[in-house]
């Protein structure tokens, strides 16, 4: 994770996907938040900065992306300080094909990466499950799907779910789905996520005590998300 940025796996504790994305809204007009997420661990939550993989519709004759792997490609992306990545892989225009598996990905628990956002199904849930990393993708594949995509770049925007991920962008996942912080404003943006939270405690102590009558009538309510 990026130097200086140790406070931030505090700042994140205890915030949810939906705070998240609020104080997003809050603070950024493009959307951020990708949703129809799985997990073979979905108690797990995800956050770090992410590195990215470039998966392209499959072709014979892309024989150098070919010959370099997913290895060389993993090792591109994640350059020589892997702890606390988040490896986003894009679907390549097959989100219902298998982007990796087990093996594969044994590489994100070697390397110590916070986890994996994949746009694209993965095998081997159960093998995934016992890694220590976080993992989040479009559900369980049985299939291989090299003859269908392949990586070909490393560390360039990407798009997940119909958000841009760049490189270095924070990303958090949970069981209710996953968004994606620019860096400049990560701190910002967690900090607002925390003042979404304390509304909603304030929003909850106001309905406790709220007039049925008045609100029927038509009397003044705040807007509660």
């Amino acid at each position: 994770m990026e130097s200086g940025s140790s406070d931030l796996t505090t700042m994140v504790a205890g915030l949810g996907c939906a705070d998240i994305v609020d104080a997003m809204g809050r603070l950024h007009q493009h959307r951020a938040h990708i949703v129809g997420m799985t997990s073979p661990t979905p108690g797990r939550v995800l956050f770090g900065p992410a590195a990215t993989i470039t998966f392209l519709p499959y072709r014979d004759d892309f024989t150098e992306a070919a010959a370099l792997g997913f290895a060389g490609w993993f090792y591109r992306a994640v350059g020589p300080d892997p702890r606390g990545l988040v490896l986003v892989l894009s679907s390549g225009g097959y989100p219902e094909v298998s982007h990796g598996g087990g093996t594969k990905l044994s590489r994100v628990d070697n390397h110590a990466l916070a986890g994996v956002l994949a746009d694209g199904r993965l095998r081997d849930f159960n093998e995934l499950a016992g890694y220590r990393f976080a993992t989040w993708c479009r559900g369980e594949a049985t299939r291989w799907g090299g003859d269908t995509v392949l990586p070909c770049a490393a560390n360039l925007p990407v798009e997940v779910g119909g958000v841009t991920v760049a490189p270095g962008d924070f990303v958090f996942a949970d069981r209710s789905g996953a968004v994606v912080i620019p860096a400049p404003s990560v701190r910002d943006v967690l900090a607002e996520a925390r003042r979404v939270q304390a509304d909603d405690q304030r929003f909850l102590a106001e309905i406790r005590t709220e007039d049925p009558a008045a609100l029927a009538r038509g009397g003044h309510q705040s807007e509660q998300r």
